[in-house]
């Protein structure tokens, strides 16, 4: 023990042993000592020195902490001792400050030991196996040793635990921990085990990850909450960010409207700690991998749609418009903003409603072009504004639409700020990162979208007092072409390269665009000059835009200006630039450098200003059209004829193409029509089928029941008693038939009842329609209801009157079969002989088909009665539409007559208001004509000229 004392923090006398003889005389000591509390204070001695002597501790006690973890599973403190020992020689994590080459010798360390550690899988296993005590001393440094071995090897390690039985599950029940240390770094544990791998991820979400995380966060506070919340948020995105089943799961579960409440921030917004901030900018980001571009479109619409409907979208878009929001929050909640909308035409209708809380109230797109436009905010911010309007533009032709529209002279209000006069005043400022922003948000407004391409061209602008108006096309042209001051700012890299990718964007699949491009004569010389000019290394990225205007001019022309054909252009191109230079500098746009850059997702993000010269959406532009104008170039007038020959032939087959398709289409429809019609035919011929079956069946019976009637009949002449018997036995089968027939009978009278009264209230029906048609309306149509109701009632009584009679038939043949009866009951007394029996089996013949007979016509009744109940049904709806359209021309005859009434009035105080000026005129002494006086005139006057006529 003094040895210990020594070694531990004791002065012993004599020399001090070195550090590495003292260690290993502490490794000999826990290989040999057989007594526990030795083994144990000496793995205590080596996690004390395992920090100052760390790569001797690790080099010559590694394998027997292994042996401690194997043997002594007994004795929960010296495992803690182990365990601690292992993770302060595996852990690269350094308290003090180091230099950099310290720094890399600790992690080729920590790696070395690790390597070493995880050589053989079953010390992982036993580590794993480890963490199922519950003793604090264990359990806590067992996690800290696997979250540095994860660290330091992850690949390794995790396929070890991933083959491992219960693996993953047992690293899962640190979160149920109530101990907060262990579960806060059981979250750093799993943080480390869930990266880069998509199978632990989905086992760990399988695991009930999001709930219990989701727990953690809203028992933490929230956005409010310490670091724990932090690490909830990033394990949340390591299971969530470019892994499909688990946001599908996530989507699933309901887990999305539970975010809302995050995001439910205070009308007091001042004193935003650092946590806050790190918490929220993690949940945007949360938000945003759900709805990432990246992902399926159709799982991106799903949670789109989902964040609208629990409330979600609209707590961001509060976020947006609320004050005192710091700078990055306010950056990225843009951008989630942005992705939420992109592409869901319900969600950018709605940002399109929001409005900023100022005075007058303002829409929030105009509210943040303000911003974008305005060269004194964070660069950052603008880029976020820039991409917030794009994704709004995004598939949304309404929304393009408005945004035109603004710019349009009719809907130009003066009073107030529009996104339109905010774009044209970016595009023409003298800030080249406005110039630019400027131009790529209205080359967004027109993207795929021909009809804002031409009305963008009737917009005008007023340059300088005095001046007529230009249309914005020839400004922007005027911007690159023109020599003045203008184009002094216009001659920046960037301001120009936004003109060149707006004017591209607006002429592409737009011939009549074209035209009014090529109709300005300074373009095509502009343009052609400018390819043509060998130029630095800055310039070369406009002459490949101006190569690509000029290649959309041949590609898109119309050959509408005699003196810009495509030919002329083609040849011009030949004549001034050269074939092969004109596609060399059209390559330049592919291969600079920022373009692969902008091409990789649709988010403008760029170090610094002087970066942004791509767009994402003109890369693919670029990428469409560069090697369809390097063919259009090279073609001779002939080859497009023969192209223009093959497009002609090519639609007319389409056409017949179609034709046919519509052909078959119809074919299929009868087919399926037909198939149906056999479908319903089989099913009946197979009912037809058993109903013969049965029929046969029957007979059988008949003829059986028949044949034993005739054998008891030919015994009967033999024996007088047995002849009785089989006549009691005969009455016997008669007073069954009989039996039967009174029930039918009575049905019969049942179901005459019932059609007596249906026809009652029919009959009661049609009176009532004739009387209130012969009253509304004297018209043919109605006449012609009335004598259609009154052939349905005649038929309707014939039918009653045929029923009737065959309810007599029915009676007298079961009087003539009581009467029958009566007749073998009183000659039973008597000898019976074989004539008489056959008399009554012929009588009961004719009963049982005379009963078949009326049964089929009782059928052949009841469907007629359905027909002219439904035509009567049709009638009574015609009558009700008559009745309707006659009280319409009632009340416009009703309101003509009083409005002839008013004008009556109106006329007559008027005639009563002239009588009596007059009066008041010849009282004051004035002449006033009548209307006798005047017509009298008149007349005179037209016989006047008609004798000058004669003369």
């Amino acid at each position: 023990m003094n040895f210990f004392r020594g070694v531990i923090g004791g002065q012993a006398a004599g020399p001090q042993p070195s550090g590495a003889e003292t260690i290993q005389k502490l490794c000999d000591r826990v290989a040999s000592s057989t007594l526990l509390e030795d083994r144990r204070d000496a793995v205590r001695a080596l996690k004390s020195l395992s920090k100052k002597y760390r790569m001797e501790v690790g080099t010559q006690a590694m394998d027997h902490l292994i042996n401690i973890l194997q043997t002594d599973r007994s004795d929960s403190e010296i495992l803690g001792y182990a365990l601690d020992t292992l993770y302060n020689i595996i852990c690269n994590d350094e308290e003090e400050e180091q230099d950099e080459a310290s720094q890399k010798q600790s992690d080729d360390l920590g790696a070395q030991f690790t390597d070493q550690f995880v050589q053989d899988p079953e010390h992982v296993t036993l580590l794993l196996s480890l963490l199922e005590e519950f003793d604090f001393h264990v359990r806590w440094p067992g996690v800290k040793l696997l979250t540095a071995l994860l660290k330091n090897q992850g690949v390794q390690v995790q396929g070890i635990i991933l083959v491992s039985p219960m693996g993953v599950s047992r690293l899962m029940d640190l979160l149920a921990d109530s101990r907060e240390v262990i579960r806060n770094d059981g979250l750093l544990l799993l943080q480390q085990l869930t990266k880069s791998n998509a199978a632990i991820q989905k086992i760990v979400a399988f695991e009930s990850a999001f709930e219990r995380l989701l727990d953690i966060i809203t028992e933490e506070g929230s956005s409010d909450g310490g670091i724990v919340v932090e690490d909830c948020l990033l394990l949340l995105l390591n299971l969530l960010k470019n892994n499909s089943s688990n946001q599908n799961f996530f989507k699933e579960g309901s887990y999305i409207q539970r975010m809302k409440p995050w995001f439910e921030v205070g009308d007091d917004n001042s004193g935003w700690s650092a946590q806050k901030v790190t918490n929220l900018h993690l949940m945007l980001q949360l938000v945003r991998v759900m709805v990432s571009p990246v992902n399926s479109p159709g799982a991106t619409a799903s949670c789109q749609k989902s964040m609208y409907q629990c409330g979600l979208l609209q707590q961001l878009c509060t976020i947006l418009m609320a004050t005192g929001v710091p700078a990055d929050i306010l950056t990225e909640t843009i951008n989630t903003v942005s992705e939420v909308i992109r592409g869901s035409q319900v969600n950018q209708d709605y940002f399109a409603s929001v409005n900023a809380p100022s005075n007058p109230p303002r829409p929030a797109i105009v509210v943040l072009l303000m911003s974008m436009v305005n060269e004194r905010q964070p660069f950052v911010l603008r880029c976020a504004v820039l991409y917030c309007f794009q994704c709004f533009l995004y598939k949304n032709q309404k929304g393009q639409g408005e945004i035109v529209a603004t710019l349009l002279p009719s809907t130009i209000d003066a009073n107030s700020i529009s996104a339109g006069q905010l774009l044209c005043g970016g595009l023409f400022s003298a800030d080249s990162l406005s110039n630019w922003c400027a131009s790529v948000a209205l080359a967004h407004a027109l993207q795929d979208n021909l009809t804002q391409k031409e009305q963008l061209l009737r917009v005008q602008l007023a340059t300088s007092l005095g001046k007529p108006p230009v249309s914005l096309l020839q400004q922007c042209t005027n911007i690159l072409s023109q020599g003045d001051k203008i184009v002094r700012r216009g001659s920046k890299v960037q301001t120009r390269v936004g003109l060149l990718m707006l004017l591209c964007t607006w002429i592409n699949n737009c011939p009549i665009a074209v035209t009014h491009f090529l109709h300005n004569q300074e373009n095509v010389p502009f343009l052609t000059a400018q390819i043509s000019e060998n130029l630095g290394e800055d310039e070369r990225l406009v002459q490949g835009l101006c190569a690509l205007l000029l290649g959309i001019c041949i590609y898109y022309n119309d050959n509408s200006l005699e003196n810009y054909t495509k030919e002329k252009l083609k040849q011009l191109i030949e004549k001034r630039i050269g074939k092969e230079n004109f596609v060399e500098k059209l390559g330049f746009i592919t291969k600079h450098e920022l373009y692969s850059r902008a091409a990789q997702k649709p988010q403008p993000v760029f170090p610094s200003p002087e970066q942004m010269l791509f767009d994402h959406e003109f890369t693919k532009l670029v990428k469409e059209l560069e090697g369809v104008i390097t063919k259009a170039v090279h073609k001779s007038n002939e080859e497009e004829k023969k192209e223009e020959e093959v497009k002609k032939t090519l639609e007319q087959h389409d056409n017949i193409v179609t034709q046919y398709k519509d052909l078959i289409r119809e074919q299929d429809a009868q087919i399926q029509e037909l198939k149906e019609q056999v479908s319903s035919t089989s099913s009946q011929n197979e009912q037809m089928q058993t109903t013969v079956t049965q029929q046969l069946s029957q007979m059988q019976q008949h003829k059986d029941q028949y044949n034993i009637l005739k054998l008891k009949l030919g015994k009967e002449n033999q024996t007088q008693s047995n002849s009785q018997g089989d006549a009691s036995q005969v009455n016997g089968l008669q007073t069954e038939e009989l039996a039967q027939l009174r029930e039918e009978v009575e049905e019969l009278r049942q179901q005459h009842t019932l059609l007596q009264k249906q026809l009652e209230d029919k009959d009661a029906l049609i009176n009532t329609l004739r009387s209130e048609t012969a009253e509304g309306s004297a018209g043919g149509s109605d006449t012609e209801q009335l004598k259609e109701l009154e052939a349905l009632r005649t038929q309707v009584q014939s039918q009653s009157a045929e029923i009737s009679q065959m309810k007599t038939e029915r009676q007298e043949l079961l009087r003539r079969a009581e009467a029958s009866s009566s007749d073998a009951v009183s000659s039973s007394d008597g000898s019976v002989d074989a004539a008489k029996m056959a008399e009554v089996e012929s009588r009961l013949a004719a009963q049982t088909v005379e009963t078949e007979r009326l049964k089929e016509e009782f059928k052949s009744l009841s469907e007629s009665r359905a027909e002219l109940e439904q035509q009567l049904a049709s009638a009574t709806s015609t009558v009700a539409i008559l009745q309707t359209e006659k009280a319409k021309l009632q009340t416009d005859v009703q309101e003509s007559k009083k409005e002839q009434d008013d004008l009556l009035m109106l006329l007559a105080d008027q005639d009563q208001k002239i009588h009596s000026l007059k009066l008041k005129l010849k009282d004051l002494g004035e002449t006033v004509d009548d209307e006798d006086d005047l017509d009298a005139r008149d007349q005179t006057d037209d016989d006047y000229e008609e004798d000058e006529d004669e003369d």
